[in-house]
């Protein structure tokens, strides 16, 4: 540590006794946890998956940039970063010891820079150090999780005494010496953490280990990445509003083709509402564009459902596993209470080793993944108006989003203007002798009494707020593997009827997009 004398008026032979670091331990144990993070990203084992897995993959491809020495670059300047947000914070640390070789670390960190040559025993040295520190991390974990337990002996045992009951003084007093008796263990179990943890550690100690893995990872990132990880800008970088993470998008990104791959699941039973916070989502470039795509857009050939949703899952497959690795990067790696849950149980690797920012929609191209998405939701639309064309006959068994007013509806015996075939399958059969013996439920759209029949509306049409069914969170498989055969008898309702039941919902105006 006499290198950190940077000027500061003590001798490096002097050395100044700190303080346990106690409180401390699990804001220190969060930092080292998020140290040993890094480190382990770094691995011959991730770099080479970084390199032959992830950067090649179709999403990173598609979104961020096809040139393997850009994204190199890219990735080494993430971790460049997560070394700054780890060095920082044992700056901080650095700055509440005693000794003061440890005040402005920052300083000697910002000579490390020029310092780039490989040391094998500094490799070997911060390694065994991380093995220590995350020994320590286990048991501060634990320690976090048994204080809390502490907490409530103590409330508890401070409400019996409180308690002014009719029990007689015997039973209260065998009540309290058990409680009082449960409460003394708890205590002397924290105790025995304490000092197996990070509590009991002098700051100054862990701050030398700490400052050790700053030095090795500086040089460990420079191995990994060689010539990409220099001082060159990364490239569009003078155009860093166009990405999703520096214009703040990310997560709405993420949110909007979640909800789309969540729909294309339900296909055959979107609610209205669903459909509507989608396209309220959707970014305004994308809102101005969907009506002369959906206009322009036209298939060869009339595509069944299935066929359909084959198209959407060539995109879908990339984009989605992205999709959720920026939602898990913003609620991921949270401070104490979310490290210590992730980080309690022994054997398991630090959390977030898993997950790179280049897997996430930080560096995605705004208007490429825009041109995905939009073209996502012309499917989607696609998707559900065949969908509602060949529902036939089947009831949502859930409550329509679209609350109706509580009135007697209306029975399936009013004359209907052309009665249904008489060569029915039997899943119709079962289906209209369950809606006449069916209770009217109050709360359900009234327009759902009826079993709606062969939606005529258009492949082309419009999503609008009509009779379409809701989801039940127990279906597990689409009920629509196939498209039914034109040549089984259906119920065929009129037009005026859909209509009808439009107008008893009160969703009969068509909404614009």
């Amino acid at each position: 540590m006499t290198s950190l004398n940077l000027g500061s008026g003590f001798t490096s032979g002097v050395t100044t006794k700190g303080n346990k670091i106690t409180i401390l331990a699990f804001e220190v144990a969060n930092t080292i946890v998020k140290g040993a993070n890094l480190m382990q990203s770094l691995s011959k084992e991730n770099i080479k998956h970084l390199k032959e897995v992830v950067l090649p993959s179709e999403g990173v491809q598609n979104l961020i940039s096809r040139d393997m020495d850009e994204l190199l670059r890219i990735a080494a300047a993430d971790k460049r970063e997560e070394l700054k947000v780890f060095s920082g914070e044992v700056v901080r640390f650095g700055n509440r010891c005693k000794d003061p070789q440890l005040h402005n670390l920052d300083r000697y960190f910002a000579k490390l820079g020029s310092e780039l040559t490989p040391q094998n025993q500094l490799k070997e040295e911060a390694r065994t150090i991380m093995d220590q520190l995350m020994t320590l991390v286990q048991y501060t974990a634990e320690l976090y999780h048994e204080l809390h337990a502490l907490d409530r002996f103590e409330q508890d045992y401070r409400r019996k005494l409180q308690e002014e009951d009719n029990s007689n003084a015997a039973q209260r007093g065998d009540s309290l010496a058990i409680l009082r008796a449960e409460l003394k263990s708890q205590k002397k179990h924290v105790r025995s953490l304490q000092k197996k943890s990070l509590w009991s550690k002098i700051l100054e100690e862990v701050m030398e280990k700490l400052v050790d893995t700053v030095h090795f990872l500086h040089l460990e990132i420079h191995e990994a990445f060689g010539s990409a990880d220099g001082d060159r800008p990364v490239k569009g970088s003078q155009n860093s509003h166009k990405k999703l993470g520096s214009a703040g998008l990310a997560l709405h990104y993420a949110n909007i083709i979640t909800q789309i791959d969540t729909l294309v699941s339900r296909s055959s039973s979107v609610p209205p509402n669903t459909r509507d916070a989608l396209y309220q989502g959707l970014p305004p470039t994308i809102k101005s564009a969907l009506r002369s795509k959906l206009q322009s857009f036209q298939v060869k050939e009339e595509l069944t459902i299935q066929q359909i949703k084959a198209e959407m899952e060539k995109t879908l497959q990339w984009l989605v596993p992205i999709a959720t690795n920026t939602t898990k990067a913003h609620h991921g790696f949270g401070w104490v209470g979310e490290w210590a849950n992730a980080g309690s149980e022994m054997n398991r690797k630090p959390a977030g080793t898993d997950l790179l920012r280049i897997e996430t929609l930080h560096h995605a191209d705004k208007e490429k993944t825009e041109a995905y998405i939009l073209e996502l939701v012309v499917w989607l639309h696609h998707l559900v108006s065949q969908a509602r064309a060949g529902n036939v006959g089947i009831r949502s068994p859930v409550k329509s989003p679209i609350r109706s007013p509580n009135q007697k509806a209306i029975p399936l015996s009013t004359n209907p203007p052309h009665p249904p075939s008489p060569m029915l399958t039997v899943e119709d059969q079962e289906m209209l002798r369950d809606v006449s013996k069916r209770k009217k439920t109050p709360g359900i759209s009234k327009s759902q009494e009826f079993d709606t029949a062969k939606n005529r509306l258009s492949k082309h049409h419009r999503l609008t707020k009509s009779n379409s069914h809701s989801p039940t969170s127990e279906t597990k498989r689409d009920p629509f593997p196939i498209r039914r055969p034109s040549s089984v008898p259906v119920i065929d309702f009129d037009i005026d009827r859909i209509k009808a039941l439009d107008v008893i919902d009160r969703v009969d105006t068509i909404r614009s997009l």
